[in-house]
């Protein structure tokens, strides 16, 4: 397989990220959990965050792009009972769900990349 064909099958993770990522600015609203001020500054700050990894990723792949997804999905997964409104199963859920697949994706993209020299610096 070319490096622009490996390149192409890895992206599909990235752009999936990137959706992710802007969920988790509007899901505040979305989800009508607005009002709370912890799980709805976090879903804007690692949203726009996970959002900007994933841009970078699609423009110019580096695996640095992605461990810091995958640290982002860690905080998400974290974050309702770190920053403590793990007794709202909405955001609690929305955050762990999202956190799992960015996660996921991630992992598998920095696993996948790994056997492709040339790919990444």
């Amino acid at each position: 397989m070319s490096t622009l064909s490996k390149r192409l099958s890895l992206q599909w993770k990235d752009a999936i990220c990137l959706a992710l990522g802007l969920w988790m600015i509007v899901s505040p609203w979305t989800l009508s959990y607005i009002d709370a001020m912890n799980p709805s500054w976090n879903a804007w700050i690692m949203g726009a965050l996970i959002a900007a990894a994933a841009l970078a990723a699609l423009s110019a792949f580096h695996k640095s792009e992605e461990w810091f997804s995958v640290i982002f999905g860690l905080w998400l997964i974290i974050a309702p009972w770190a920053l403590e409104f793990s007794g709202m199963p909405v955001a609690t859920w929305n955050h762990i769900v999202v956190g799992v697949l960015v996660v996921l994706l991630s992992l598998w993209t920095v696993v996948t990349a790994s056997d492709t020299p040339g790919l990444m610096t």
